[in-house]
């Protein structure tokens, strides 16, 4: 029980559980850091947050003289010690000043104790540093060492806040270079030391017309703090370029601050007629990301306004893809909430002389010059009879709309606000027959749930104006507008109506096959989570809209399925191998580890049986030069095992081909090391694996020029290889939907929720990293 508490405080500090177990097995560890966090809550008398955690585990862990446990704490608990420099030099003052008692004021003189660094200061010393190093950071772009310039600004302002420090080195250096482009989130590639003296030598001219990059990436959270010195603060709207202002704002402004206390509010506003996609993973992260990294909170609101497209499943596949990358709505609303308010907003707009009823069909509104209405003049008292009339369901559908009389940044006049609608709602049933627009829906709720920061991608940029313009036309509050690059992947399509046609053609089998972009399907597929946000970090919080390569993102994949997914091993084409002088009269528990390069992490057991199944690939009868598996007179290891195996006879089958071999095995250490070590199974379980390739054979299946006969013709006809009787070891036999190992040699795979009782089905999520020497 003790454990248990003890684990709840060291989590409750902000160590992951994996760090307060490790901190519990050490006994003088647990026990000093125990008494530090009970006497920083006496202090406190409330919860300790993470970065007073993170320093009293940093005391906890260094101080070595435990009679200043008390005196140290009381700093650290009182704010008075806030940072790591801060505490480094207090730990260095007690160990060089043993005797009693502490002269309190030199303490604090010597830690830095009251001492303020404006931000100011910050930039000036982050500016002198990075001029310095000006020409070898245009050479090397974002694989220039950052640490190097945080280093130098640190010596130049010792107290300063080490993050704000990196948060001014991140926004001076982006200034500098620009946003990262596509070379520059390629990783630097390994060159020998001589090369890259004369690299350094080379001018700025020489790499900028090389096109030479590599990466150094931010996480995505720290991308986020930076962009918060970009955009504006909470209240100070009126700042952003652009805003507009009414007589009223600075009013309304102080009535937001009063209802928000200063808090950043974002929203991730979907419509539910979809899946969601890999560019939606950038929105979400944005979003959310960006009021996590603010210490606000972000709504999920469904802009359920057009009742002919939207499911229930869409609703619960969206809630879930949020969550599972990670992010929990402060609340989940819906523009249907807001109907009666809406409704009433629209009455007040044509009792303002800024809305009015149209009677133009919408195929009369389409193109870049359409014809101006002809009843944009008509009485106010008329349109409010006629708007009462489609609320009444007295129009049929496309027999009249609201229309506002604004003109957008594109040139596009007078948006719709209202449309007829007899589809009933599937939250408000047939209580309404008229249903608003995206034009007029999304600014005011944004107003109604006092977001701060209403961030969208860059083809919205359009409706700016009439964001603004609504809101200050019915003088309600007005959030400020914020767009960002979209972001796309090549080899893809993501439009819903696409992907649609790619069920029906019997392409794909739903929004979740595996072979799309949805992140349903990526999520089946195997793809972690936190890749798919790694991913984003990596893409950044750009402008410009960005289109990535695939494998960059199924990198992002591999580096968290090589520290999270467990191995084993599978055969995916098997050839029977029969050891006639097996070691034991029954079949060996053999012990394999989880992670090879770990075994801290556990160990699972496989049988290893006189008779055992490898790959038909790894055997040759008349090899090649250069294949190192097994042949005639070259034995092989057997993963795992300690034993070698050698080939004493190949049994053929009556067409000639290869059905079984018979070998002979000794210890590994009793001869000469073999060429190489191939994965086996025994006593195995039969499964269906899915092999995947890309959907597409092009990069822009979308492009006429690049594909002339449509996306539809572009398929890849070896996009899915089913290899339906593979064999695995048994260690995987308790395995659940989404459950991810990586099969040694093979790749990774996770478990397909097509799984049942009896027979597994494993998706191939990616391949293991291409080793052009290994064959």
């Amino acid at each position: 029980m003790a454990t248990l508490d003890s684990l709840t405080l060291f989590t409750g500090l902000g160590l992951s559980e994996h760090k307060a177990r490790e901190t519990l097995r050490n006994t003088a560890l647990s026990a000093q850091l125990r008494e530090a966090a009970t006497q920083a809550q006496q202090t406190l008398g409330s919860t300790i947050d993470k970065a007073t955690g993170t320093l009293l585990y940093g005391l906890a862990s260094r101080l070595r003289d435990t009679r200043r446990l008390s005196f140290l704490v009381s700093y650290i608990a009182s704010k008075k010690i806030h940072t790591e420099s801060q505490l480094s030099a207090a730990l260095e003052y007690v160990r060089s000043h043993p005797l009693d008692p502490i002269d309190t004021v030199d303490f604090e003189q010597e830690c830095g104790v009251g001492v303020m660094v404006t931000p100011e200061q910050i930039e000036e010393a982050v500016e002198t540093t990075i001029n310095r190093h000006r020409p070898q950071l245009l050479v090397e772009r974002y694989h220039f060492n950052m640490g190097l310039l945080m280093g130098e600004a640190r010596a130049v302002l010792k107290w300063a806040d080490g993050k704000m420090i990196k948060h001014e080195v991140d926004m001076q250096v982006l200034h500098l270079l620009g946003p990262k482009t596509e070379s520059d989130l390629e990783k630097k590639p390994k060159v020998a030391k001589a090369r890259l003296q004369e690299t350094d030598r080379r001018t700025a001219k020489d790499v900028m017309e090389n096109g030479e990059a590599a990466g150094h990436t931010l996480s995505l959270m720290e991308q986020l703090r930076g962009e918060a010195l970009k955009l504006h603060k909470p209240g100070e709207n009126y700042k952003t370029p652009g805003y507009v202002t009414t007589p009223h704002t600075m009013d309304l402004l102080k009535q937001h601050m009063e209802i928000t206390g200063g808090q950043v509010r974002t929203r991730f506003p979907p419509e539910p007629n979809g899946i969601l996609h890999i560019g939606h993973a950038k929105a979400i992260n944005f979003n959310f990301g960006y009021a996590e990294a603010n210490n606000g909170i972000c709504f999920l609101r469904f802009d359920d306004t057009n009742p002919e497209k939207e499911e229930a499943k869409f609703f619960t596949a969206i809630y879930d893809t949020v969550t599972w990358l990670g992010y929990t709505p402060y609340k989940v609303t819906y523009a249907s909430d807001y109907f009666d308010q809406l409704y009433a907003w629209a009455v007040e707009l044509i009792c303002r002389g800024q809305a009015y009823v149209c009677h133009q069909r919408g195929e009369e509104l389409k193109g870049h010059n359409p014809l101006p209405s002809p009843w944009r003049d008509r009485p106010v008292e008329e349109s409010l009879l006629l708007f009462e009339a489609m609320r009444k369901g007295k129009f049929s559908e496309g027999e009249a709309t609201l229309r506002m009389k604004v003109v957008m940044e594109d040139g596009k006049m007078d948006p719709v606000a209202y449309r007829v609608k007899y589809t009933p709602h599937h939250r408000t049933g047939d209580s309404w027959c008229i249903y608003p627009t995206y034009d007029y829906t999304h600014c005011l709720c944004d107003s109604i749930e006092h977001i701060t920061h209403s961030l969208c991608t860059k083809e919205f940029q359009a409706r700016r104006s009439s964001y603004f313009w609504l809101c200050n036309a019915l003088d309600v509050y007005c959030p400020v507008q914020w767009e960002y690059g979209r972001l796309n992947l090549h080899y893809a399509v993501v439009s819903k109506r696409k992907i649609l046609q790619l069920v029906a053609a019997g392409a794909v089998r739903d929004w979740d096959d595996p072979r799309l972009f949805t992140l349903t399907a990526l999520r089946r597929r195997g793809f972690p989570a936190e890749a798919i946000n790694n991913f984003c970090a990596r893409v950044g919080v750009t402008v410009a809209q960005t289109t990535m390569e695939p494998h960059l993102l199924e990198a992002c994949v591999r580096d968290v399925l090589n520290d999270t997914a467990p191995r084993a091993m599978a055969v995916l084409e098997s050839l029977q191998v029969i050891i006639t002088n097996f070691p034991a009269a029954k079949s060996l528990d053999i012990q394999v580890p989880n992670f090879p390069a770990d075994e801290t992490k556990g160990f699972h057991q496989v049988p290893f049986a006189p008779i055992v199944f490898i790959e038909r690939t790894d055997f040759k009868e008349e090899p090649e030069p250069g294949f190192k598996r097994l042949a005639w007179g070259q034995p092989v290891g057997l993963r795992h095992t300690g034993y070698v195996i050698e080939l004493q006879h190949v049994v053929k089958g009556p067409s000639g081909g290869v059905e079984s071999l018979e070998v002979t095995c000794r210890r590994a250490d009793a001869g000469e090391k073999p060429k190489a070590f191939i994965h086996w199974v025994s006593q195995p379980l039969t499964c269906e694996i899915r092999l995947y390739e890309r959907l597409f054979q092009h990069k822009n299946p979308e492009d006429p020029v690049e594909v002339p006969g449509g996306f539809l013709s572009d398929l890849n006809p070896a996009s899915l290889q089913v290899v339906e009787a593979a064999l695995v070891d048994r260690s995987v036999a308790l395995a659940q939907p989404f459950d991810k190992f990586q099969f040694e040699r093979l790749g990774y795979f996770s478990v397909d929720p097509d799984s049942h009782q009896g027979q597994l089905v494993f998706n191939r999520t990616v391949t293991l990293k291409e080793d052009p020497g290994k064959v």
